[in-house]
């Protein structure tokens, strides 16, 4: 663990997480920009951030060690003294027009002294009224932009940051820092960029993708199986030519990726189906969580290394979902347990609110929304720990205790 990452597995004993509390970001929220933004409703910051706190303790109770997204770049940049780098990046990435536009958010950034401050603002956005700026700053486009917006924000707002598996995923020892889906959430994993190449602790990791890749893809397709072992969505925010590309990076790269089989797993493009651990995830050694619309449904391809220098072999697999994961996890069968229990609409309700999503914190101990009380209590009658999680709030973002964490650290097991 030379550079601070280590991930094997889905249910090895979580020993450091990465996580972001969620801040002004939320109140830079408005109706007319949920949709443009992600969102499907405005959640209560002061609840939101106490449920994220109660999260944060939970772990920390479990010996985890949690680590914030803001500070972790805040350090970055401190270290390596890239702060004003970043920063022109970052406007670069904002949808700015004008050139004094520009210059005045620029002299608003660099006023702001203490780093962790001026990467939390990064996220939040800012507001037209937050700055003095002349109507038009000598930009035509920004005139007319002006005029036609129907937005009060100059720069939008991060808000989906708090879910800080989707940006970059941790496999094995190394990253794939992504491209991903929306021009919303890509400015994400310009944090990501400055941690993996700045900061002291890991900036000798791998990336296996990047985030200047031609397609894209997020965290929430890709589950460890294994320390060889790969499994990711094909969705709506994971394009199968991300995964040929991804494949060939890890199969034939010169960075010594462990990863030597890929399971691609096609599930429905949809809003409910976003990732894939809305539908599944692993919660022990034997069993998953699913969700029952999408069983019968899947279509899974086994991808290897070909013959020859780039190529890669493809194989359908014509077979259960449980003999599938069997064979992938070298077991004699795995057990499938249905979100909301079976019950069609408890399943798509609960499935809607992250019944499925849960974060494994060792074998059998699980993180778990306390909203989805059907599938709770079918967990717990299965024998799993539950570690319940406030989510009134933070569920309103569409995303559950996995959604909110990305591993750096696990033991083997």
């Amino acid at each position: 663990m030379a550079n601070g990452l280590y991930v094997h597995s889905e249910i090895g004993p979580l020993k450091k997480v990465c996580l972001h509390r969620p801040g002004e970001e939320l109140l830079n929220l408005t109706p007319d920009d949920l949709e443009r933004l992600l969102f499907d409703d405005i959640p209560f910051l002061e609840v939101a951030q106490a449920e994220h706190d109660k999260f944060a303790e939970l772990l920390r109770n479990e010996g985890v060690e949690v680590l914030y997204l803001e500070k972790l770049t805040a350090e970055a940049l401190d270290a390596a003294g890239s702060r004003d780098e970043f920063t022109e990046q970052w406007l670069d990435e904002s949808g700015l027009r004008g050139h004094n536009t520009r210059a005045a958010v620029k002299e608003f950034m660099d006023s702001i002294t203490d780093t962790q401050a001026f990467v939390e603002k990064c996220i939040a956005g800012i507001r037209k009224n937050e700055l003095d700026i002349p109507h038009g700053s000598g930009s035509l486009s920004a005139i007319v932009d002006d005029q036609d917006a129907v937005t009060d924000l100059l720069i939008d707002p991060m808000p989906n940051t708090y879910f800080t598996r989707d940006p970059f995923a941790i496999v094995g020892k190394g990253v794939n820092l992504n491209h991903m889906y929306s021009v919303t959430r890509n400015r994400e994993t310009l944090l990501g960029k400055y941690i993996f190449r700045d900061h002291p602790e890991y900036k000798d990791a791998p990336l296996w993708y990047r985030r200047d890749s031609a397609y894209h893809t997020e965290g929430g397709d890709v589950l460890n199986l294994n320390a060889h072992t790969l499994a990711i969505g094909i969705s709506q925010r994971t394009q199968a030519a991300a995964i040929d590309s991804l494949a060939r990076n890890m199969f034939w790269g010169d960075k010594g990726c462990e990863i030597d089989t890929i399971y691609a797993f096609n599930i429905p493009a949809s809003r409910a189906f976003m990732h894939l651990d809305t539908v599944f995830t692993q919660i022990d050694v034997d069993k998953f969580t699913i969700h029952p619309g999408i069983m019968g449904t899947l279509q899974v391809f086994k991808i290897t290394k070909g013959a020859v220098d780039g190529e890669l072999k493809i194989e359908e697999m014509v077979d259960t979902l449980e003999n599938i994961l069997a064979k992938a996890l070298g077991l004699d069968a795995v057990k499938l347990i249905k979100c909301g229990g079976g019950d069609p609409v408890a399943a798509a309700r609960e499935q809607w609110n992250d019944g499925s999503n849960t974060l494994c914190v060792a074998p059998g101990k699980i993180c778990v929304y306390q909203r989805n009380s059907v599938t709770n209590d079918v967990l717990y009658k299965e024998g799993l720990d539950l570690i319940v999680v406030p989510s009134a709030e933070l569920s309103r973002g569409r995303g559950g205790p996995r959604c909110m964490s990305m591993p750096f650290a696990r033991e083997d097991i």
